[in-house]
């Protein structure tokens, strides 16, 4: 009885060990799957990269007036406020993204006179939207750079002719140069993140986008064409 109770036992530890080794093959076998599927969405995920174009400033208000700085230094001052528009297009075919910025930094002679940042929002799959991107900056010291930011004065009245003798060449004097446009610099880094498998696969994308601005006062409050002065480069 004690031999035949031993090998019944014996039999039963042969039979235990393949279930356990199945339970761990599939477990291992679940987990490469499942990182082979992750691989496979991010690859697909990857080349659908969001567009963006830079349409449009709008200076609404550009003002220079004489103030003093934080510590106590006279300098000119300026204040202004712009609207920057941009169209934003999600590729992607299965997926939709976040989207956010750095800061958006307007610079004049190197010195930044204004920031904004784009508003977090979602862009679903295979859609495109306008945003609207507001700039501004509030007495912001220019220290002697800001005699091209001060509008020109009005042209002076022309004086009346004098009276001529007959056959007397008549004069017109040249109306005065206008003022060279203003340049400017705007540079920010567009932030987009998609979740296509949760938080496990999670692609991000980064678009680095620089514009060069010429300002004149005559453009103020009209949409001032950027589009072939911006550069758009993958980060």
């Amino acid at each position: 009885m004690i031999e035949e109770e031993g090998l019944l036992d014996d039999g039963e530890r042969d039979r235990g060990l393949p279930r356990r080794c199945y339970v761990l093959a599939f477990i291992v076998g679940f987990f490469i799957l499942f990182g082979l599927f992750s691989l496979i969405l991010y690859g697909a995920a990857k080349p659908q990269k969001p567009k963006i174009t830079v349409k449009s400033i709008t200076f609404e208000t550009l003002k220079v007036q004489a103030g003093q700085d934080a510590g106590g230094v006279g300098t000119d001052m300026i204040t202004m406020n712009a609207t920057l528009r941009m169209l934003y297009r999600n590729t992607g075919t299965f997926f939709g993204v976040h989207v956010t910025s750095t800061p958006i930094d307007l610079s004049f002679s190197q010195m930044k006179i204004g920031s904004g940042s784009i508003k977090k929002f979602y862009q679903s799959r295979k859609s495109q939207r306008t945003v609207l991107i507001h700039i501004t900056g509030e007495k912001i010291p220019l220290y002697g750079s800001g005699a091209t930011l001060i509008p020109p004065a009005p042209p002076a009245p022309l004086p009346k002719p004098k009276k001529k003798k007959k056959g007397a060449p008549v004069v017109i004097p040249d109306p005065p140069a206008p003022p060279a446009p203003v340049p400017m610099r705007l540079s920010f880094i567009v932030r987009s993140r998609a979740y296509v498998l949760g938080k496990l696969v999670k692609p991000k994308f980064l678009k680095k986008i620089e514009c060069d601005i010429n300002f004149e006062h005559k453009n103020l409050n009209k949409h001032i064409a950027i589009t072939k002065n911006c550069t758009v480069t993958t980060v």
